[in-house]
């Protein structure tokens, strides 16, 4: 993991006085000890802290989560935690749970970023580290329980994708115009973004991915749903089996919602098959998360396996970048070749190796056509 960017005792500091200066009624305001998630902190810089303070002759107490835009080396070219902050402030007002917001600093001269603040909702996050399959308190859990927590992300999911971002006020994102086809839009997005990453580099996984998006994408569409991103169990908060808070909205977009439900998919399927560890009972199958997903989402899940791949591709490229800024941190050495030799990157290439032999089986003289 990169090291702390940030002086933990000095932003504590800054962030007391911001408190102090927010609560002008307050006494004797205290923000504790600064801590981070055990398993996160590659795109932006998330901070833990207890608040406490007397107000009208009373004690307060609040747990509180601060997310600041990173410094120096990012994952993504740009950072912008007001978006984030007016995605939950319009999702407030829905069935989607999400965290409780505090307040949005957006002078970046405090803490040297902008940053948003807000309540921190009590649970448990599946594991990314290790992977939930193969380490934390899901490997400890009863097949039921699993079952329970991934049908409940589904369902949040589905929540989602039942918004009109329209409605919302959701217009800011940076998505595809109204009429515009947004899998082109999507699929030129990224192909930035992987030139960024590469920046002059060959990477043949990622050329050989995108030919195969390019040649089996859906036909045009101008769907504008709103879409969560990084949509997967990690990236939400579990109270006795259900979501109690969706997380993370930095990679939100407008697009077809099977671009959500496909990198739902491809995380999981990359925290078990990815890894080489058996997939834990209790996780309903594809077949059975999709229909599910269709339930809830009112709507029938199409081209599944193009968003997939679309999916694996994406997050092949982000792992590159994430290799790159290991390295800048000094946790990877210079010669390290994690760019391209990561679980990530092998998982793409035998989704390209098993579409190919389908596709030479269905079309070979006495084959399924």
């Amino acid at each position: 993991m990169p090291p702390p960017r940030r002086d933990l005792e000095k932003t504590r500091r800054i962030l007391e006085e911001w408190f102090r200066a927010r609560l002008p009624a307050a006494r004797e305001v205290a923000v504790g000890p600064l801590s981070g998630p055990a398993a996160t902190g590659f795109s932006s810089d998330t901070l833990l802290f207890d608040l406490a303070y007397e107000q009208d002759g009373e004690r307060v107490a609040r747990a509180l989560v601060c997310r600041a835009e990173p410094a120096g080396y990012g994952v993504f070219p740009s950072y912008d935690v007001t978006r984030q902050y007016r995605i939950l402030e319009a999702l407030a007002a829905t069935g989607v749970p999400v965290p409780r917001l505090v307040a949005l600093e957006r002078d970046p001269a405090r803490l040297g970023s902008r940053f948003f603040v807000m309540e921190r909702v009590a649970g448990r996050i599946p594991s990314d580290n290790p992977p939930y399959h193969a380490g934390g308190w899901l490997t400890e859990s009863s097949p039921a329980e699993r079952a329970a927590v991934w049908e409940s992300g589904l369902d949040a999911l589905a929540a989602i994708h039942r918004c009109d971002p329209a409605a919302l006020g959701i217009d800011f994102l940076d998505a595809p115009r109204p009429g515009d086809d947004t899998i082109a839009w999507q699929l030129a997005h990224w192909d930035r973004y992987v030139e960024w990453v590469a920046e002059g580099r060959r990477f043949p996984i990622l050329e050989a991915a995108r030919a195969w998006l390019l040649a089996n994408r859906p036909p045009a569409t101008t769907r504008r749903e709103l879409c969560w991103g990084d949509a997967r169990i990690g990236n939400m908060i579990f109270d006795g089996g259900r979501v109690a808070a969706v997380l993370d909205w930095e990679m939100a977009t407008l697009g077809p919602a099977e671009m959500d439900l496909g990198w739902f998919l491809l995380l999981d399927r990359h925290h078990c098959e990815g890894i080489g560890v058996p997939r834990l009972d209790g996780f309903p199958a594809r077949a059975a998360s999709i229909a599910r997903w269709e339930a809830g989402s009112g709507r029938r899940a199409e081209h599944v396996a193009f968003w997939e791949l679309f999916a694996a591709y994406r997050f092949a490229a982000i792992m590159a970048r994430v290799a790159g800024q290991m390295q800048h941190f000094e946790v990877l050495p210079a010669d390290s070749r994690f760019a391209w030799e990561n679980p990530m990157a092998a998982l793409l290439a035998k989704m390209l190796d098993a579409s190919a032999s389908d596709r030479a089986e269905r079309t070979r003289p006495g084959g399924s056509r």
